[in-house]
Order: structure tokens, then sequence, then C-alpha cells
């Protein structure tokens, strides 16, 4: 059985990087098990189909607007995934989560089992900014409800005794969230 871990989203948007930022502190605090992928899906969009095409089971972090208090968490769970997927389209020319299912399902290589850890944004129109406070504090819980995922799955991570440092991380480069986040010129 393999298994992917997937944040999608863009962190240029404030609370639509919640995705990425998920699957970044994920792989800096937990140990993943044999046939455990973490990927940062960020806007790949159709080029993510091969990924998910691939695997048995999907994990996926993602910002999602369900009209509920920011920083909400809300599990979705199998076929009720493709309706919940994005809070945010750029432009009518972007690809939504929703294709990259229909086309996995269309090369007949559907997860067999689908799991949306969705967090409900406050600002998604902040060019540059970082998470909001609610968005950010829901990261935690947010990898809690991807631990007991990964466990019904028989697929359990270990959470690491020492957060691997900011430099070996998922994306290890100006654009993880130490990085990224860091206080702005000028800034209170």
């Amino acid at each position: 059985m393999t298994v992917l871990v997937l944040g999608i989203g863009n962190i240029l948007w404030a609370d639509e990087g919640f995705g990425v930022r998920a699957v970044e502190a994920f792989h800096r605090l937990y140990a993943m098990a044999k046939d455990v992928d973490l990927l940062d899906g960020g806007t790949q969009g159709l080029y993510l189909v091969n990924r998910v095409a691939e695997v048995d089971r999907l994990l996926v972090f993602d910002a999602i607007d369900y009209g509920l208090p920011p920083g909400t968490l809300k599990l979705v769970i199998g076929d009720e995934v493709p309706k919940f997927t994005g809070a945010k389209k750029m432009s009518l020319h972007q690809t939504g989560f929703q294709e990259v299912l229909s086309a996995a399902d269309l090369m007949g290589h559907y997860p067999s089992d689908i799991v949306l850890i969705g967090c409900q944004p406050l600002d998604l129109e902040d060019w540059g900014g970082p998470l909001t406070a609610p968005v950010s504090a829901s990261i935690e819980p947010a990898l809690a409800a991807a631990v007991e995922v990964l466990e019904s799955w028989g697929v359990a991570p270990s959470r690491r005794a020492v957060p691997l440092p900011a430099e070996s991380g998922l994306l290890a480069n100006d654009i993880d969230r130490a990085a990224y986040e860091r206080p702005r010129a000028g800034a209170d």
C-alpha cells in the first residue's frame, strides 16, 4: 500500500498557503512510515495527476472556504472530497484539485481512500502575507488529525524527538515558512 500526504495551496496568498505549510510542518515534526510520501503540491495543478494516480491512499491538507469561523478544521472523507477542494482560483485558466482527481479517475487510477483536512481561511487576499493567527494555530491540530488518519490506515508516523532544522525541511530554501514569514520591516 502506498500513501501520499499532499499539501496544496499558494503560499503567496496568506491563508491559501495552509496546505503547503501543514505538510512542511509534518515533515519537520514526524518521521513517516515506509511507503508514505510527503509532497508540497503547491499550485502544480494537473502536474499532480500522475502522483495522485500512483497511490492507494491520499491525505490532503488544503485551505477550504466552508463558511465557518477562521481556523476551523474539517475532515472530508471519500467521495465528498472533490466537492470541497480549493479555496481560491487565481484565474479562469488555473486547474483546481477537483480536476486532478477527475483526471486520475479517468485514467482508472483513483486512490481507494482519500481524506481532506481542510482549514477555514481568514485572509486570501494578502499578497505576500503570512498565515493569519487562527490558521497558523490550526496547523498542530491538523497534524494530529493526520496522524489519526494514518494510524487508521496502518502507517502511523512517529514524532521526532527533535524537529528537523529549517534547512533540512521539505522545502529547504527561502520559501520555507521560517524564512518566508520573517518579520516585515516596520511591522510591530
